[in-house]
């Protein structure tokens, strides 16, 4: 009786499972197609974003009649937008345009805007704006650019679930997991977890202290604080000094997996960060054409 007993509350159990498990699964399913709609509707409500900056750089530069071309999308998160003319442009006056007008999107907190000429290969001017003040990159301020067929290019950070618009699915899935891990609990042997902390050693450069973790160098009581991108950089030399670090190493493991490489950018941290070894005459970070950067020292062990 007792067994029977217990069959019965063990199918019950297994049938609320499965059924929680195909009620959720079935909300994230009618979620996922409405994505489509919700995506196509944010990505339509940006470009008239982009088609109001280049409006307002046209009238700027006292052009009034010709067109801003269809704004083109070059994948997920890179946009274009395209002039019928030639015309010129204040530096300040894109960044100040492009802070305001992608300000009223949620999703464009980091982005990179590189201003091409059509007829030249390269970019003609370049920026990087970052939620974090201390990752942005902005220069040449105040200048004004010769007239020129130009485009802007815009690149946008890709944040973690981006690609999922539909709210429900969002929330539904967490619950999926939880019922997954309710599920299983019984049946798998619970095992300590461990997590090698990487980031907490300390590394001794020629006379300077590398706290990774904290993100600082410290050399003669003196302490020197890095920004999240220059610890990852930092890190990466650290790991081999002495060695060859390529260019496509930096930029992959740097940049990639947040959806945006640039090159410049790249040159813009490494040189910020050999100002900030300069106190330590035996670091020294020298660039080998065609090949990448070598953090040389005497690694003191």
């Amino acid at each position: 009786m007792r067994r029977s007993q217990n069959s019965i509350c063990i199918s019950r159990k297994a049938k609320f499972f499965v059924g929680l498990v195909i009620l959720l699964v079935t909300a994230a399913l009618c979620a996922a197609f409405s994505m489509t709609g919700d995506r196509d509707f944010a990505t339509a409500r940006r470009e008239i974003l982009f088609r109001r900056i280049g409006h307002e750089l046209l009238l700027q530069s006292g052009d009034s009649t010709s067109r801003v071309l269809p704004v083109k999308k070059i994948t997920e998160n890179e946009y274009q937008i395209r002039f019928e003319n030639a015309f010129t442009f204040q530096t300040d006056s894109l960044i100040n345009l492009t802070r305001r007008e992608l300000g009223r999107d949620p999703l464009a907190s980091d982005y990179v805007v590189n201003v091409l000429d059509s007829r030249n290969p390269g970019a003609a001017y370049g920026y990087a704006i970052s939620k974090n003040n201390e990752d942005e990159i902005v220069a040449c301020k105040g200048r004004k650019q010769p007239k020129a067929h130009y485009v802007v290019d815009v690149q946008f950070k890709t944040a973690g679930g981006s690609i999922i618009k539909g709210g429900y699915l969002l929330s539904g899935l967490p619950f999926l997991a939880f019922a997954g891990f309710l599920f299983f609990r019984s049946t798998q042997s619970r095992k300590p977890l461990y997590r090698k902390d990487t980031d907490a050693s300390t590394i001794t450069l020629g006379s300077m202290l590398f706290e990774a973790k904290k993100g600082k160098l410290v050399i003669n009581g003196i302490t020197i604080d890095l920004t999240g991108t220059e610890t990852r950089v930092m890190r990466i030399f650290a790991s081999c000094p002495n060695e060859i670090v390529e260019r496509s190493r930096l930029q992959k493991e740097i940049w990639e997996d947040n959806g945006v490489i640039v090159g410049r950018s790249l040159d813009v941290f490494i040189s910020k960060l050999r100002k900030k070894l300069e106190p330590d005459p035996n670091l020294k970070i020298t660039v080998l054409r065609g090949k990448g950067y070598r953090l040389e020292t005497n690694l003191m062990q």
